[in-house]
């Protein structure tokens, strides 16, 4: 008999994500001390949306990897040419700080319970870093995105988004992930009688993380969706619930919209429009 496979881990990130959460505070990365970034952790909670010059994105959008390997995860600040401090969160948990990094640095600061070898960060360039996790195991499953200082606005600028995943790290058993199952659920009567409706979700899948996207007509659509965090079932599987507010004119137009939840390299997605749902009595 073969031997089991080793963990898989997937790591996904959104880098098309525009807007932007900034942290509320009054000094910037100029001092090379752990004592002042792992405050900023603690600020993750006074999240305000600004219109900050500062355009932070991450990348790869999907890097699947066995564990014992090693992960790099690239940050770009756009105009901004600061430190970029990264951060880890696991769902349902309080934001850590894990490494941040200057190109003016002889060597990177370090959260607590974080040390090289195994996190490190470098940069290509005065405004591109990189995040690298080597011998990566079940542990470094999380959530991380990095942040930087905007001096245009003096605030601290990152891609952080809780509607959307950035740079997801999951180990999972087995030699790949099973594609989520996803139920799509048309507006209720009730809903249609007035402007306004929603359609509604539901993935199931075997790990915590997901990317969901609606699409109405085949174009994505960008605003009037909210969706929820993973919730654990009694079979151990996850359930994420994603609702996504119409028109109710629209749905008389039997426009036909589309659920889409991406799981590394696994890809659902549902249609569901007027002309096929069964009418009610």
């Amino acid at each position: 008999m073969a031997p089991p496979a080793p963990p898989l881990l997937i790591l996904h990130s959104l880098s098309s994500v525009s807007s932007k959460l900034t942290f509320q505070v009054t000094r910037p990365f100029s001092a090379h001390t752990d004592n002042m970034l792992g405050t900023l952790c603690s600020l993750i909670t006074a999240l305000t949306c600004v219109s900050g010059v500062t355009v932070v994105t991450q990348k790869p959008p999907v890097v699947s990897l066995r564990k014992g390997e090693t992960v790099t995860m690239d940050c770009n600040l756009g105009t901004g040419t600061n430190a970029a401090g990264w951060y880890k969160q696991i769902p349902g948990g309080a934001p850590q700080f894990v490494v941040a990094f200057r190109h003016s640095w002889s060597s990177p600061t370090y959260g607590s319970g974080f040390s090289s070898p195994k996190f490190t960060s470098n940069h290509q360039s005065t405004s591109d870093y990189r995040l690298i996790i080597k011998n990566v195991e079940e542990g470094d499953s999380a959530v991380y995105y990095c942040k930087t200082w905007d001096n245009s606005v003096n605030e601290y600028v990152s891609q952080f988004d809780p509607t959307h995943v950035i740079n997801v790290l999951h180990v999972f058993s087995g030699s790949s992930l099973s594609p989520p199952v996803l139920t799509v659920f048309p507006p209720s009567s009730a809903e249609l009688q007035s402007n306004k409706a929603s359609l509604v979700c539901l993935s199931s899948q075997s790990v915590p993380f997901a990317d969901v996207t609606w699409l109405v007509g085949g174009s994505p659509v960008s605003s009037g969706i909210s969706t929820s965090t993973a919730v654990q079932q009694p079979d151990h599987t996850f359930q994420i619930s994603s609702y996504l507010a119409i028109q109710t004119s629209d749905w008389n137009m039997d426009k036909l919209y589309t659920c889409k939840v991406s799981l590394g390299s696994q890809t659902s997605q549902k249609n569901i429009n007027k002309s096929d749902c069964p009418t009610e009595e």
